[in-house]
């Protein structure tokens, strides 16, 4: 049996009759920049988010630059932070989070993740804002689709008045304490890359707020820096969220909570299947976790990921290296506080399975017997 990672073809199939439809609508009327399903995909995101405002844009990392050059611009008045400004996050993540803070003129201040919920290290991250100078945001990263304690990140940035801008490329639809991911902190910020789970057919991504003055400012931004585009006010982009995404993304999105279901209850099976298998460590299932990646630990994990691709079990490995080891943090002037112990050894240790959200009973059976064969 081959279990892949993820099944973009099953999943096509699946809502095949409306993307068809939906594709077919966009070759009708043409209107392939800002075309009427850009509006409309922003107004049901924001509603299903519970959040003011939505503004659609051209992918996930596009939408954390965007959120911290509008947060740039309302708190300093310049175009871009300056290099004295820290901004605090997990080394434990993608390239692209860390990466944008660079591109905002900002430094990333790196802090060490807890090893149950590979998030930000909640004692760390207060530390790190009570005692380093410059220190103007956080980004928490909802990493593997796991909330991060929201409310705790709030209080941190509540007591020295910084901005919380939310990484959510990983989790949409999750939720803490009853309130969608997206609609806490000053903006949230979403990818749409296929594998995500609401994903589409290409890079597309979407940021949200409850500040009008943010939300105007990221518009603009995604448009050249202007609201009229031959007379802009600020150093903008081309980051538009495409129509053909947004049309794509629509129908997605009404999938969305039975897709995000179908995960967890993969998840679920997981533990109870693994929860006895020397060596592994399942991650904890908590509520309002949707489960973008299903992410073990393993001490031998070169060895088990070759067992289970001879056995034909995709694998995945998320994330090799910490961004602090990076070269382009290095040479970019990136902080570290305290030891990133945490992160260091995660990144030796995971290992993500399969969660297609149409995988089969039979095949999530076969991944659990061959990972308690290969540990």
């Amino acid at each position: 049996m081959q279990v892949p990672m993820l099944d973009l073809k099953a999943e096509y199939r699946y809502m095949k009759a409306d993307i068809d439809a939906a594709i077919a609508k966009c070759l009708d009327h043409q209107h392939w920049i800002l075309g009427p399903e850009v509006k409309e995909l922003e107004e049901k995101i924001a509603a299903y988010l519970s959040a003011k405002h939505c503004v659609g844009c051209s992918s996930g990392t596009e939408a954390i630059v965007l959120a911290l050059r509008a947060l740039a611009i309302k708190t300093t008045g310049k175009e871009y932070f300056e290099r004295k400004h820290l901004i605090a996050t997990t080394p434990f993540t993608f390239t692209a989070t860390g990466d944008a803070i660079l591109r905002a003129g900002a430094t990333p201040v790196f802090v060490d993740i807890d090893p149950r919920t590979f998030n930000l290290d909640i004692v760390q991250l207060k530390a790190c804002v009570e005692k380093t100078s410059g220190v103007v945001g956080i980004i928490p990263v909802h990493l593997f689709g796991r909330p991060c304690e929201m409310d705790k990140v709030m209080m941190i940035a509540a007591s020295k008045k910084i901005f919380v801008v939310e990484d959510i490329a990983q989790a949409f639809g999750a939720q803490y304490q009853g309130r969608k991911l997206g609609a806490i902190g000053d903006l949230g910020c979403f990818s749409f890359f296929p594998s995500k789970n609401l994903g589409g057919f290409g890079d597309a991504g979407m940021v949200s707020t409850g500040d009008p003055q943010l939300h105007d400012l990221v518009r603009m931004l995604t448009k050249h820096g202007g609201k009229d585009k031959y007379n802009v006010d600020h150093i903008g982009y081309n980051a538009r969220l495409d129509t053909l995404q947004a049309a794509i993304l629509l129908v997605k999105l009404k999938h969305i909570d039975d897709f995000n279901a179908r995960r967890r209850a993969i998840a679920l099976r997981y533990n109870e299947g693994l929860k006895d298998v020397p060596g592994v460590t399942t991650p904890e299932i908590i509520d309002g976790h949707v489960v973008h990646q299903y992410t073990v630990r393993v001490g031998n994990r070169d060895q088990v990921q070759a067992d289970l691709k001879t056995a034909g079990v995709q694998s995945m490995v998320y994330y090799p290296f910490p961004l602090h080891t990076m070269k382009v943090f290095k040479d970019n002037g990136a902080r570290i506080f305290g030891s990133l112990a945490n992160a260091e050894k995660a990144s030796l240790e995971v290992m993500s399975l399969p969660i297609e959200p149409l995988q089969t009973r039979e095949a999530t059976e076969a991944v659990i017997a061959v990972l308690s064969k290969s540990v």
